[in-house]
C-alpha cells in the first residue's frame, strides 16, 4: 500500500472514531471549561439551554427577528468577564464595545444600539470604574453606536472580581439576507481576515504568570465596517463567525457540524504572526484554539473569492486576509488539516480549558 493510501486509510479510521464521540453532558457541576467555547460548551448549551428555552439553532451569533417588511431585527448579547482587565491592543470596555458588535456584524447586521449591565464588587475603585466606563463610551462612539440603556448591580467583597460587564447590541439587515450553515455549499472556500491567535496570547502574557516576553497585541477592534465592505464586493458570502473563545478550530467545526458538510483546512496558508506562533510553540499551543477578538472567518463561492478577498485586503483590518481553506462533501460534520509536512490530521472541537477568561 502506498504512502498516500495508508495515510488515506489512516485519516477515516480516525474520523470514523470522531463521529462517534457523542457530545453529552457527563458533568454534575459547572467547570471552567463550560466557558470555553468548545465541547464541554457545547454539551452544556445542548443538554440544558437551548431545550429549556426552544433555541433550536440557537449556536449562531445572534438572533434575527422580523421589524419591518423590508429589514430584519438581529440582537446579539455576551457577558465579559476577561482577566486582567486591562490587556496589551485591548480592554474589558473594548471588548464589551467590540464583541457584540461582531456578533451583530457576523450576522449581516449594522449595529445601531447597545444596553450595558455592570456587575460590580464592592470596594472596586470609582476611579477605575469611570475610566472604563468613559472608554466603553468612547469605543461605542468611534463605531457608530449608541448606548441607549443598562444597569449597575453591587455584590460582596470577592463575589466578582472587580467587576464583569454585560452588552446587547441590536442591528438591522435586509429581510431577503441569506447567511447562516444552510448555505454553505461543497467547493466553497474559507477566508480569513488576518493573523490567528493574538488575543489570547495577549491575555496571557498580561497576567504575569509566565515568563515570557513578546510583542503580541489583542486583536480587539469592531469589525462591521469589514463586514460590510465584503458584503458590498459583490462576493457571494454564505457565513460569516468571529472566531473568539474556541478560536478557528471550534468555528470550523461548529460550521462542519451545523452544515453537515465537511472543511478542509490548509495550514501553510492559516497567517498566524512569528510572535504569537513562537509563544504557542513553547506552550505546546495550538494557534488554530486560540482567541482571537477581531478576526472575521467567511465562506464565499468560489467564483467569487477573489473579490472577496479584495474586498477585505483592502480594509485595514483585513491587509493579511488569506483562502485558508475549502467546504467538502467529503467527511461531513468533520473538519481535516493539511499539514506542513504533506500529511492531515482531523481537528476536532476544542477539549478542556487552556485559557480561561480571556474575554
Amino acid at each position: 500500500m502506498g504512502h498516500d493510501a495508508a495515510d488515506r486509510e489512516r485519516l477515516h479510521a480516525r474520523i470514523e472514531v470522531w463521529r462517534r464521540r457523542p457530545m453529552r453532558l457527563h458533568d454534575e457541576v459547572i467547570t471552567s471549561e463550560h466557558g470555553a467555547g468548545g465541547k464541554a460548551s457545547q454539551a452544556l448549551l445542548n443538554s440544558v439551554v437551548f431545550p429549556a428555552f426552544e433555541m433550536a439553532g440557537a449556536a449562531m451569533d445572534g438572533a434575527v427577528l422580523q421589524a419591518t417588511p423590508r429589514h430584519d431585527l438581529v440582537m446579539s448579547t455576551d457577558s465579559f468577564v476577561v482577566t486582567p482587565r486591562r490587556f496589551p491592543g485591548g480592554s474589558i470596555a473594548r471588548l464589551a464595545v467590540n464583541g457584540t458588535i461582531n456578533d451583530l456584524a457576523v450576522m449581516g447586521a449594522v449595529p445601531h444600539w447597545l444596553s450595558i449591565a455592570f456587575v460590580l464588587e464592592e470596594g472596586l475603585p470609582i476611579d477605575e470604574f469611570r475610566d472604563t466606563v468613559a472608554e466603553i463610551a468612547l469605543a461605542a462612539a468611534e463605531a457608530g453606536v449608541g448606548i441607549v440603556t443598562g444597569d449597575t448591580k453591587v455584590v460582596g467583597r470577592g463575589a466578582a472580581d472587580g467587576f464583569y460587564v454585560t452588552t446587547t447590541g441590536i442591528g438591522m439587515r435586509p429581510d431577503d439576507m441569506k447567511l447562516g450553515p444552510s448555505e454553505v455549499r461543497p467547493g466553497d472556500v474559507v477566508l480569513v481576515s488576518g493573523n490567528i491567535g493574538d488575543h489570547g496570547i495577549a491575555v496571557l502574557q498580561a497576567r504575569g504568570e509566565l515568563d515570557l516576553v513578546s510583542d503580541v497585541s489583542s486583536d480587539c477592534a469592531a469589525l462591521h465596517t469589514l463586514v460590510r465592505d465584503l458584503l458590498t464586493s459583490g462576493a457571494e458570502v454564505h457565513w460569516m463567525r468571529d472566531p473568539t473563545r474556541g478560536g478557528v478550530a471550534s468555528s470550523m467545526n461548529e460550521l462542519a457540524m451545523d452544515a453537515e458538510l465537511g472543511v478542509r483546512l490548509i495550514e501553510a496558508q492559516i497567517p498566524v504572526s512569528r510572535p504569537a506562533n513562537g509563544v504557542c510553540e513553547l506552550l505546546g499551543l495550538d494557534p488554530l484554539y486560540v482567541a482571537n477578538e477581531g478576526k472575521l472567518l467567511a465562506v464565499v463561492s468560489s467564483e467569487t473569492a477573489d473579490k472577496a478577498l479584495t474586498a477585505l485586503k483592502g480594509h485595514e483590518l483585513g491587509r493579511n486576509s488569506s483562502v485558508i481553506g475549502v467546504i467538502t462533501s467529503e467527511n461531513p460534520g468533520i473538519v481535516v488539516l493539511e499539514t506542513l509536512f504533506g500529511g492531515t490530521r482531523v481537528v476536532d472541537m476544542l477539549v478542556g480549558d487552556p485559557l480561561p477568561r480571556i474575554c
